[in-house]
């Protein structure tokens, strides 16, 4: 039966990768953030981490478009501001790794963004140029849910850009923030937009920042980071989904999953990505989305 299993998904493997750009039947926001909120469901909400990157450069406009024609349900992106005060889409600090630019993006003008290129993942140049969030909210619109990630400082002008684009109900905010300081930085915000803590189960105290969180917060979704898959807490994901919260876990490399990641699923699925869904994981975020879709299907 396994290797049944293994050859079916090997064919979906090869027709995932056949295509760098497959479009699938296409979602509308609407119905992923009901099925968002339906968080006992056993439904695996895909994410694509920075896009679709292997189809265009990460965090770039095609990486988005390419990641809603495959079928994904969410969208994790990465904020930075320029100097002069420009969220733009950039997972890094410095431009160098994913630009043919130098430095710190903090420490340049938009202008001098704007006369960049980025890079793929071979590192090669592409004519693709940095977006900025509002360009990338306009394009996601109505399509799929947005993950922002490294946004938790610049939140109050991002959340500006939001209503502007009218996509405030598109997204889901993250930090490792504690209760306490989440509610002080973006307390104005919170009846406002979805708010999803970050619990490493590697840590101490992570138990006792779940239930502050869900005592007081009642998020509908949290995101788990653990190395070993010997934390309590992870018994304790039923019964968090029966309090209505979703979870969120990464299969980007092993240490965020206990191993169960997405190189792992290339050769075994059931024992990574079908290891979280049995564990009641219900999001899963992803390097390889065309491939999990595959398996989910």
């Amino acid at each position: 039966m396994k290797l049944k299993s293994l050859l079916i998904f090997g064919l979906a493997v090869l027709c995932a990768c056949s295509s760098s750009e497959q479009v699938a039947p296409q979602k509308n926001v609407h119905s992923i953030r009901d099925a968002f909120f339906n968080a006992n469901s056993d439904e695996v909400l895909v994410v694509a981490h920075r896009g679709l990157w292997r189809s265009a450069p990460e965090n770039s406009l095609p990486a988005l478009e390419a990641a809603i024609k495959a079928g994904v349900d969410i969208i994790e992106i990465d904020i930075r501001r320029t100097k002069d005060g420009q969220l733009v889409l950039m997972h890094d600090q410095t431009l160098d790794r994913t630009t043919n630019g130098k430095g710190n993006v903090s420490d340049r003008y938009w202008s001098e963004l704007q006369h960049l290129h980025l890079k793929n993942g071979l590192g090669r140049l592409t004519k693709w140029k940095i977006p900025t969030l509002e360009e990338a909210m306009t394009l996601v619109k109505g399509r799929a849910m947005v993950n922002l990630d490294k946004c938790y400082d610049y939140f109050p002008e991002a959340y500006t850009i939001l209503e502007k684009t009218g996509t405030v109900d598109h997204v889901i905010m993250k930090g490792w923030h504690p209760l306490d300081a989440v509610r002080r930085d973006l307390g104005e915000y919170l009846d406002e937009i979805i708010y999803m803590p970050v619990i490493s189960l590697d840590k101490t105290g992570a138990r006792q920042s779940l239930e502050n969180f869900q005592r007081h917060l009642s998020p509908p979704a949290y995101e788990f980071i653990f190395s070993a898959d010997t934390s309590e807490v992870i018994g304790l994901f039923p019964d968090l989904r029966q309090t209505g919260a979703r979870v969120w876990v990464n299969a980007l490399w092993p240490e965020l999953c206990a191993g169960r990641d997405d190189d792992l699923a290339l050769t075994d699925p059931g024992a990574a990505w079908g290891w979280l869904r049995d564990s009641h994981v219900n999001i899963i975020q992803t390097d390889r989305p065309q491939l999990l879709l595959s398996y989910i299907k």
